[in-house]
């Protein structure tokens, strides 16, 4: 995300000065590139092969802005099929009586659930699945369940924001509180339950032990596994599905689904034709965004600052895949453009005296306050002031809630938070990591964009959780913040130590537990991520005072930081450019 310090001596001052060049996208470090989209992901010559006609791509590499600029103002070439809506009606109907038809057949309704969510298309069917799950939430009186059907239950169940106890596994476990060895046999209940497992909150010991029994047993099986099942096995122990980016497990999943002999073909065309949709409501969103950003003029006054819209566009899709938050996307993505300039004014530009005068005036809050700003901060400034209540003014259009308080308050935290940074550098502070952590989640901007998107959202929003707004933040905005912290310290520490740059949580954490080698302050660093992804999922089990959706928006943050992040070339997504070409420029066939 954005601001991070950046050295310890105390941190260099700054990542864009010393990468003028990079691409960093939105909250984040632009990863190294790759030649390949993602794991079975289609590509030009795959997904071509498997549709009935053979057309070009009509999309043309996207290298910068610029070029996406001009990219957007022709019209996208898409088969005539695409543009179907009666075709796309039809099998959006013999798929909701299909999924009436298999409601009373429990692992086939179960396994239609989990194959329409992972293509992308559940929100057609919210009520038929609610209604589905709702009926089996009592599975634990079910007693003929098998391991695949109970493990599948609780998965889907808990994901959607359903009651589940794990003590329906018991009966899998002997009387000494292991699951049986019989069940090495059962290689997709195994799989089912392995990925059940990483739903588990804090406490729940139940799902611990599953997840080291089920990995143990699939590593050491995949070599004798027929090729199809050791391909799924291999992605799920390098990524469960609970952590994938929903979109971009959607653009996945429809070739993988394809390929399997038992496939629907009415259900697979309509992923197809409605993923191409999708992304044709992307590509018009991208053109707001890029009109709505040329026309601020903000990087054309202040040269210094990144010029990212595509890749701001990006982490919204991550956040909110649903097609119904089109608007919430839009305006998140101009408040993360705005975020990379301030970001870079205290980064790179900006003098402490400066810095000081501007975070006085972001607290002030009126026009006056600009007044003693440089020119450069005065066009920053108004920029955020602007769009800032432009967006309180829709909120309070739609829903007739005053959210200027509350939106204001999430920025000037963060700028207090940067504020605390420079201090630290010009000071030569070395803060500890809990100090570290928790002021990076800050200026990340992490709390920011989770109050905007519960305004602009608003389901399920009360008096009462309201109040939770307000410093200290929700645990729930804290998880996943620091999920996305830790998750750019170790996607971004070795190319910068390249740099000269040595401070991130890697190196603070190697300092306080006294660990001289990186392996294993990485290795630490993911155990707390670990455990904070239980202490998420403890959202899911005690849901009770935040609404299911922006829950849901907070899990996925934390899973989109992961995908970014985590881009090693053996992982389940390698590029960045790979993921916007995949998500916005390139259709299904």
């Amino acid at each position: 995300m954005a601001a991070t310090i950046s050295n310890l001596s105390f941190l260099a001052k700054s990542r864009a000065l010393s990468r003028p060049s990079s691409s960093s996208l939105s909250w984040l470090e632009r990863p190294k590139t790759s030649s390949t989209i993602c794991m079975s992901m289609p590509s030009s010559s795959s997904s071509s092969s498997s549709s009935s006609m053979s057309l070009p791509l009509a999309t043309p590499l996207i290298k910068d802005n610029e070029s996406l600029i001009k990219f957007l103002r022709q019209p996208l070439v898409l088969p005539h099929e695409v543009d179907d809506s009666t075709k796309r009606r039809e099998l959006l109907e013999r798929t909701r009586k299909e999924l009436e038809l298999n409601a009373e057949k429990p692992l086939e309704a179960l396994k239609m659930i989990d194959i329409i969510q992972r293509l992308g298309l559940s929100y057609h069917f919210e009520d038929d699945i609610n209604s589905i799950l709702t009926g089996f939430s009592n599975i634990s009186s079910q007693t003929h369940e098998d391991l695949l059907t109970a493990s599948l239950c609780f998965r889907l169940l808990r994901h959607n924001g359903h009651k589940i106890n794990p003590d329906i596994f018991q009966k899998f476990m002997d009387n000494n509180g292991k699951f049986k060895d019989s069940l090495k046999d059962d290689t997709l209940g195994m799989l089912s339950l392995y990925e059940a497992s990483y739903l588990g909150a804090n406490g729940e010991e139940i799902l611990m032990e599953a997840q080291e029994f089920t990995k143990t047993h699939l590593k050491n099986s995949l070599p004798a596994m027929a090729p199809s099942l050791s391909k799924k096995v291999s992605q799920a122990l390098e990524q469960p599905r609970h952590r994938r980016m929903l979109r971009l497990e959607a653009r996945r999943f429809i070739e993988e689904y394809g390929a399997e002999n038992d496939h629907n073909p009415d259900l697979l065309e309509l992923a197809k034709l409605d993923y191409n949709k999708v992304q044709s409501l992307h590509q018009m969103e991208l053109s707001e965004i890029t009109r709505w950003w040329k026309q601020l003029g903000l990087v054309d006054k202040l040269t210094f600052a990144r010029d990212r819209p595509l890749e701001c566009f990006l982490w919204t899709v991550g956040l909110l895949p649903e097609p119904k938050y089109s608007g919430c996307r839009i305006e998140l993505a101009k408040t993360i453009a705005i975020l990379l300039v301030i970001d870079d004014i205290f980064d790179t530009h900006g003098t402490l005296d400066e810095l000081l005068l501007f975070t006085n005036a972001i607290k002030r809050w009126d026009l006056e306050a600009m007044e003693d700003l440089p020119e450069y901060m005065r066009i920053c400034y108004m920029a955020l002031y602007n769009t800032t209540n432009e967006i309180c003014y829709k909120v309070l259009k739609e829903n007739g809630w005053s959210v200027l308080p509350y939106l204001k308050a999430t920025w000037i935290d963060m700028i207090e938070g940067f504020m605390v940074e420079a201090e630290w550098f010009n000071s030569d502070y070395v803060p500890n990591m809990e100090e570290y952590v928790e002021n990076g989640v800050r200026t990340a901007g992490s709390y920011m964009a989770l109050v905007h998107l519960f305004f602009l959202i608003g389901q399920g929003v009360t008096e009462d959780n309201v109040k939770l707004l307000i410093k200290p933040y929700p645990k729930l905005f804290s998880s996943s913040g620091r999920i996305l912290r830790l998750w750019d310290d170790l996607g971004t520490a070795k190319e910068e130590q390249e740099r000269g740059d040595l401070a991130s949580s890697i190196q603070l954490f190697m300092r306080e537990k006294e660990i001289k080698s990186e392996e294993e302050g990485r290795k630490g660093i993911l155990e707390i991520i670990e455990n904070l992804w239980k202490e998420l999922n403890g959202e899911l089990v005690y849901r009770e005072e935040m609404p299911l959706a922006i829950i849901k928006t907070a899990f996925n943050m934390a899973r989109a930081s992961q995908v970014v992040y985590q881009h090693e070339e053996d992982t389940y997504f390698s590029s960045v450019d790979n993921y916007v070409k995949a998500l916005f420029f390139t259709p299904c066939f």
